[in-house]
């Protein structure tokens, strides 16, 4: 497949499409990709003729599944500045999204990770499915949630906070509590609801195309724990915030601090960090910032190299993290990761 094929643009009458078409590989995005993906939303923001715009994934499994973490980890010796290039782009990418002055209609359906999450949950009209299965699994693999998750999931209630330590996934529900989604309709719909869309003419329209399609959901299991999330997460530090989880008397809560125990503890501690900072954030930008010096600075490290190979390349799950435990985790060097290495940081002019 040529790189032109991996991102498709059209225009369907007043509604402008953006598809993501890489499925063998979940529609994971290329600097390409996220270029083009840029240009058309310029295009479309300036054209008066374009009410609103759909992104969409092509495929059955999912809209996106994020970056092409295998790539990084098979270049590891030599890929850091064209990593670096593609977060400051991408990064711009999602600063651009989350302040597109027309509908921006984003079908969540399927897998939705990482990259994927700042593709689509920055969007203001966001509709998942019963099959959205979404995550910001980076402390998994050593890594911090970027394009802008540190914003996301501090606007609402602990369970974002607890998504970002632990890496869980979750579904449609969910995604609509902790602020990622707006409407939730079925996946048999999708072929129609993308019909109406294409058939609109006004604002008022997209918005009567949504409401027509919106199905009710019961309460997804984040939402069911939403006390004690509020709590836990509240605590000042990973550890404590560990301890209040398995204190809380419930089985759930018991398997919550095992779900966030598992991670690398540097990145635990450096995503708890960039948390905090996020809570008192007045603008994205400002949280995506933070996010890329912390990014440039892990790709000097051990974890992330370390949790691609146990996740992806070896898949035996048993990543060996250095430090090993969180109270090994040096408070300086959380600190030193977190300014960054001084390279040129995401430029986002005007959006």
């Amino acid at each position: 497949m040529s790189q032109e094929e991996e991102l498709l643009v059209s225009r369907e009458r007043r509604l402008g499409r953006i598809r993501l078409n890489r499925p063998k590989a979940l529609n994971s995005l290329t600097l390409d990709m996220v270029r083009r993906f840029t240009q058309a939303l310029v295009e479309f923001a300036a054209n008066p003729d374009i009410v609103a715009v759909l992104v969409t994934g092509e495929g059955e499994r999912g809209l996106c599944a994020g970056g092409d973490i295998r790539t990084l980890y098979e270049c590891r010796n030599g890929a850091g500045d064209g990593y670096k290039t593609f977060w400051r782009e991408e990064y711009a990418l999602n600063a651009r999204i989350a302040a597109f002055p027309k509908p921006y209609v984003v079908l969540m359906d399927g897998v939705v990770m990482g990259g994927g999450v700042g593709v689509s949950a920055h969007g203001n009209r966001r509709v998942v499915t019963e099959r959205t299965q979404l995550a910001m699994p980076e402390t998994r693999i050593g890594f911090t949630p970027d394009v802008g998750g540190t914003w996301l999931l501090t606007r609402k209630n602990g369970a974002g906070v607890y998504m970002a330590l632990s890496g869980v996934t979750i579904g449609a529900t969910d995604a609509v509590h902790v602020g990622l989604a707006d409407v939730t309709i079925n996946s048999q719909q999708i072929p129609d609801l993308s019909e109406r869309l294409s058939f609109v003419t006004t604002v008022d329209d997209v918005h009567s195309a949504l409401d027509a399609f919106a199905v009710a959901q019961l309460p997804g299991e984040l939402q069911q724990h939403k006390d004690e999330f509020n709590r836990a997460m509240s605590a000042d530090s990973v550890e404590r915030i560990i301890d209040g989880l398995r204190v809380s008397g419930s089985t759930f809560g018991r398997k919550a601090a095992d779900e966030i125990s598992r991670n690398s503890p540097t990145s635990l501690k450096v995503t708890h960090a960039l948390l905090k900072r996020a809570m008192t954030a007045d603008r994205l930008e400002t949280c995506l910032i933070n996010e890329y010096r912390a990014a440039c600075s892990l790709l000097e490290g051990h974890d992330l190299y370390e949790g691609i190979r146990a996740a992806l390349i070896d898949k035996d799950r048993t990543p060996k993290w250095r430090p090993a435990s969180l109270e090994d985790v040096d408070q300086a060097a959380v600190l030193k990761i977190l300014e960054g290495r001084g390279d040129p940081e995401p430029a986002f002019g005007a959006l």
